[in-house]
């Protein structure tokens, strides 16, 4: 497995989709703050994907959280939109405009304050386009925005923690 970059991807679909369905599903803490974990693994996906595989990935993924969570395309709408920002943005600031391919983007392989400030950005607008689907009302606007902002910060937490945890530092 740890040659093979499909199948590292398939065990961290399953996992981490599996860990979102079965835990994190159950967490609700006062109405604001819901963690989504399945997100990472669109975060984590290689930087040298093709746009049309990683909409299709990020809408395949979407759509298995929909299932999962008995949503109505939340899930599928926010990760699509999650990927083509990752299209437009990922290279500006987790190369910084370098022409250099990154297998698995993590706290390990780039810098940490580019990857925090990448995740924390990614996941902005996850939480903003999904809150804004669920609320469906510009009079909730701040209630979105406070939620956005503390789902953003507790799974960008337990992301790291993940990271640490989970995947090895690259050998120097």
């Amino acid at each position: 497995m740890k040659n093979n970059p499909i199948l590292q991807n398939i065990v961290r679909f399953v996992a981490l989709m599996l860990l979102q369905v079965v835990v994190f599903n159950n967490v609700s803490l006062w109405g604001y703050v819901i963690p989504m974990v399945y997100v990472l693994f669109i975060l984590m996906l290689p930087t040298g994907l093709g746009r049309i595989p990683m909409l299709l990935i990020a809408f395949a993924t979407g759509l298995t959280a929909d299932i999962f969570c008995n949503m109505l395309g939340f899930h599928a709408c926010a990760c699509l939109v999650v990927a083509m920002s990752r299209i437009l943005f990922a290279d500006k600031i987790l190369t910084r405009n370098e022409a250099v391919e990154i297998e698995t983007p993590s706290l390990h392989v780039v810098a940490p304050q580019y990857f925090i400030g990448y995740l924390l950005l990614m996941l902005m607008v996850f939480y903003l386009v999904f809150f804004s689907l669920e609320m469906f009302d510009f009079r909730g606007f701040w209630q979105v925005l406070l939620a956005s902002i503390l789902s953003t910060l507790v799974t960008a937490v337990i992301a790291v923690l993940y990271q640490i945890v989970f995947l090895k530092p690259k050998k120097q």
